[in-house]
């Protein structure tokens, strides 16, 4: 499917210096942004979402010929509920937090404020291009801030959406886009802002740091890595099967959170291989003609990323792993089946790289302690994902690793729920997002204490230092 050029022209570095000026202005003209206007800002982009919808459909079809449900689902339902949570709790956020006050710290009281932090800079993907775009800019506006949102190039279709959109919904002074290629976003890393958002590789979030680093501006780092499944002998295989099956094909795979490898006990693996290929089959069809032809599989978003996924599994295989269910494609049409591969060495590449698509490898294991090293060896997954009955298999793999987030007897459905701070650990990514965790993290939580009434002890403090000051320096060691 050809890509359509429809990227409006890239903007030049005069034109950014000036379109943040603007928002710089705008910012310090209306600081600090009230309620009211805060939730008016939200309102906005709520009915744009709405008005959109079929639009944004015909968009990300373009882009991925993903299913319309898949694309109200992952990309526009997402996005009206995180609006709608923060238009529900944004007065409770926004009041200030009251703090306990020691003993020795009598007679004032403790507060925090969350103040916006400025002019910002949201870096989207090209997985959900809309979703991850808007979701950070839900959280940037919430929190009082203007945001500037550099969308991928790798999808044009997606990025003219925002670009229409969001310029009806709002002026330039409060949300602009800005498209382009590796160049726009160079220059935009090279500017001072008040809070950079980034969602992508952990390879480019090393950039994004590196550039950040330069003005000291904080950062919000969503990435990636291998996140996986384990499966122990307890669990109901056939359900397990059919959720990882259904985790792994939406958007292709090509998603952070998708699981990325299984680590299945031995005593179930062939019967749960034998579930998966089964689901497949059942979400998609029989044959590879009905699975080329399914409405419901999204391709690959582009050519390159296509024969970057073959050269996996074409590794995969000389290392002798074995397709148990799908392995062939039609890279001019950038389709790649489900694939569900077993016999995978440790050292073909899909069992070390970030897989990205529509791939899956599955290890065997014969005790919970070998899958727990396994996971431990690498750098910590974005999500992890664990399908047991057994309390103390839960307790222990949730005890022994680390990850962003972790999901029991399910995949993917923690990022839906607004209550829950999504983001990495570590090599996965730095800081978090949604809800509450995202409209702090787009605020300055200033600490801010009140002297209410003064007293004697206050004023002992004071030089000269004599030894009633030392007494009462180590009555507050030893006891405060």
């Amino acid at each position: 499917m050809p890509v359509t050029e429809l990227a409006a022209p890239p903007a030049t570095a005069p034109d950014l210096a000036a379109l943040i000026e603007r928002q710089r202005a705008h910012f310090a003209a209306h600081r600090p942004l009230p309620y009211a206007a805060r939730i008016d800002l939200l309102q906005r982009l709520l009915k744009m979402m709405e008005a959109g919808r079929v639009s944004l459909r015909a968009a990300i079809q373009a882009d991925f010929h993903r299913a319309d449900v898949e694309v109200d689902l992952t990309e526009y339902a997402v996005s009206l509920m995180e609006i709608r949570h923060a238009l529900r709790h944004l007065r409770g956020w926004m009041k200030p937090r009251r703090v306990g006050t020691p003993l020795g710290m009598l007679g004032t009281r403790g507060e925090i404020r969350c103040e916006p932090r400025g002019v910002t800079l949201i870096i989207a993907p090209w997985n959900y291009p809309v979703q991850l775009a808007i979701l950070p800019l839900i959280s940037a506006l919430a929190a009082g801030n203007t945001a500037v949102i550099k969308p991928s190039e790798l999808t044009p279709n997606s990025a003219r959406w925002l670009r229409e959109n969001l310029g009806a919904a709002f002026r330039p002074e409060e949300v602009a886009v800005v498209e382009g290629g590796i160049e726009v976003s160079t220059e935009l890393l090279r500017q001072p802002w008040g809070h950079i958002f980034f969602t992508g590789s952990p390879q480019v979030g090393k950039v994004v740091m590196r550039a950040a680093a330069e003005h000291l501006t904080p950062v919000t780092l969503e990435l990636g890595g291998k996140s996986p499944t384990i499966v122990d002998a307890t669990a109901d295989i056939p359900r397990a099967a059919e959720v990882v099956a259904w985790g792994k094909c939406v958007n292709a795979g090509q998603i952070c959170i998708a699981p990325d490898y299984v680590l299945v006990d031995r005593r179930v693996h062939d019967e749960f291989v034998t579930e998966i290929g089964r689901a497949l089959d059942r979400f998609h069809g029989t044959t590879p003609e009905a699975k080329r032809a399914s409405p419901d599989l999204p391709r690959i978003v582009n050519h390159r990323h296509t024969d970057r996924l073959l050269g996996l599994l074409d590794d995969a295989r000389t290392h002798g792993a074995t397709a148990a269910t799908g392995g062939f494609a039609e890279a001019s049409e950038r389709f790649i089946a489900p694939t569900v591969l077993t016999g995978v060495s440790a050292e073909a590449r899909v069992a070390r790289e970030e897989i990205f698509g529509p791939l899956l490898p599955v290890f065997p294991f014969d005790e919970l302690d070998e899958a727990i090293r396994f996971v431990q060896a690498r750098e910590n997954p974005l999500c992890l994902y664990l399908f047991s009955r057994n309390p103390s298999n839960i307790e222990e793999v949730l005890a022994r690793t680390s990850s962003g987030g972790t999901v029991v007897n399910d995949v993917l459905l923690h990022y839906m729920n607004a209550n829950l701070p999504f983001g990495g650990a570590g090599w996965s990514g730095l800081g978090r997002g949604h809800g509450e965790a995202g409209f702090r993290t787009f605020s300055n939580e200033r600490s801010v204490l009140y002297r209410q009434w003064d007293g004697p002890v206050r004023r002992w403090l004071h030089p000269p230092y004599g030894e009633k000051v030392k007494r009462l320096v180590e009555v507050m060691s030893r006891w405060l």
